[in-house]
Parts: C-alpha cells; structure tokens; sequence
C-alpha cells in the first residue's frame, strides 16, 4: 500500500512489527492494535484525502463499523501540508484537529548545553521498563494515568527491541529513570523516535535534547539510518530542542481525534 506521509508511514511500519493490523479499503486504511484497544492512534482510520464538508459525518458512521465497541474517535489524513483550516469538516462533527511537524536529519549535533549528571543507556533489564511505565503515567503524552494503557505500549515497545529493530533509551539520574525515548527501523535507512518523554520534575535540565543527540548517534552510526524521523508538536517547547540538534521541518502530518467521554 502506498502512503505519502512519512509520519504515518514510518509510524504504521512500527505498529506492525508490534502486532496492530492495517486493512485496506481503498479509500482508507483501518489500523487496528487489538492488543492495546485502549491505543487510540493504534485504532484508527487513515484517509486518502481530506474529508469534504458533506462527508465527515460518513467517516463517523464508517468508524463505528470498522470500531463498534470504541468510545474514542480518531482519523488521520494521508497528506504532506496543510493547517488546521484543512480540518474544519471533521472539527465540524465534533472532533479536535491536530497538526504536528515532521522532522528528519541526517546528522545531529550536540546540545549547546549537555547534560553531564545523567547516564545514558538503552533500557534491558525487568526494573527498567518498570521504570519506564512509571514514567509515561507521570508524564503528559501517551500512557499518561492509565496503567493498562501505558503497560500494554511498555510491553510492545519491548518487543520491538527483542525484534533488534532498535532501541528504547533512558536517561537515569541516581537511578532513576527520569528521560526516555525509542528509536527504531521503519524501513531501509529510515529510523523513526518514539515518544520523547521527561519527567515534570527533570524538565529544563538539558536531558531530552542530550539523549536525542546520544539517540541520534546510534541510529546513524549503530542502526545504520542515513534518516532519522521526528514527529513534534508545533506548539510545545520541545521542538526548539529537536531543531537545535539538526532535525528540520519536512512535512505536516494531520489528524483529527475524540476522547472517550469520560477522559473528555
């Protein structure tokens, strides 16, 4: 199949190696995580194209077929620009648009002010990836209070690395896990990060941007990327720090989302 987005591409690669199933319809593709159904970007649909106004409430019954029992919402656009305004039919019907950037580099640089306290080393042992759940229920994106959730990706994500796709690295103060991420092989000379996460109290000590340029590293010179991918929030601080290592922005990656009413 193919896909334009290099977001989605790199991204649906890594959940197949992690057990989700992408079925083609034609006009869309379903992706289907049956082993975190709690994963809402591991259950949704990704549109060929941008939704007319006429047609979002269509796209909305077409994901209670394809997800009869999910109580989230969640499309992504299989495009390479565009803006919020691109998203106005699906916002129109209740969900939340979102655009991120996509960033490659092909070298990295290190920070201008590294962390020196910390160790930086891949996560191996039971303790670490204990470590690991508890720091994605503390932290703000994926896995955040839910422990079912932030168990079921732990587990995927380890899988991976017991595949040797890749990596998933920490930064430990005293120990203790305070800064993570993965990186992983989508396809020949791409790798792509995985969930950037730092603990709210570790924040603004130089850790993310160090561990992404030890990261960068061994994706380039270990995993044997000549491309390294990046998908951030326009809008959060974080991706100063990834431009500020040598990753630039390439594309847009669009979607659109609906919590299930009790997280709403």
């Amino acid at each position: 199949m193919q896909i334009r987005s290099l977001g989605y591409r790199s991204n649906l690669a890594l959940l197949g190696y992690g057990g989700s199933e992408v079925e083609d319809r034609g006009t869309h593709l379903v992706v289907r995580s049956p082993h975190n159904p709690r994963f809402w970007w591991g259950n949704f649909l990704l549109l060929r194209r941008m939704p007319r106004a006429d047609e979002a409430g269509e796209w909305l019954a077409e994901f209670r077929r394809e997800f009869p029992q999910a109580e989230h919402r969640a499309f992504g656009v299989d495009v390479t620009s565009g803006d919020v305004g691109d998203l106005a039919p699906l916002a129109a019907v209740g969900l939340s648009p979102d655009v991120s950037v996509v960033m490659t580099a092909t070298a990295v640089a290190e920070p201008a002010h590294p962390n020196v306290e910390a160790a930086y080393r891949p996560l191996r042992s039971d303790d670490d990836w204990h470590q690991q759940v508890a720091l994605n229920l503390a932290g703000e994106g994926p896995g955040a209070g839910d422990l079912a959730f932030a168990t079921a990706r732990a587990q995927v994500d380890r899988r991976l690395v017991d595949q040797g796709r890749g990596a998933w690295w920490g930064a430990f103060l005293g120990g203790r896990l305070v800064s993570s991420m993965g990186l992983f092989v989508a396809s020949e000379g791409l790798a792509r990060f995985q969930n950037v996460s730092t603990h709210p109290d570790a924040r603004g000590r130089g850790l993310a941007g160090t561990l992404v340029h030890r990261v960068g590293r061994y994706g380039l010179e270990e995993l044997g990327a000549t491309t390294l991918v990046m998908v951030a929030d326009p809008e959060y601080a974080a991706i100063r720090i990834y431009r500020a290592v040598g990753f630039t922005d390439t594309e847009r990656q669009l979607g659109c989302d609906k919590p299930p009413p009790a997280e709403a």
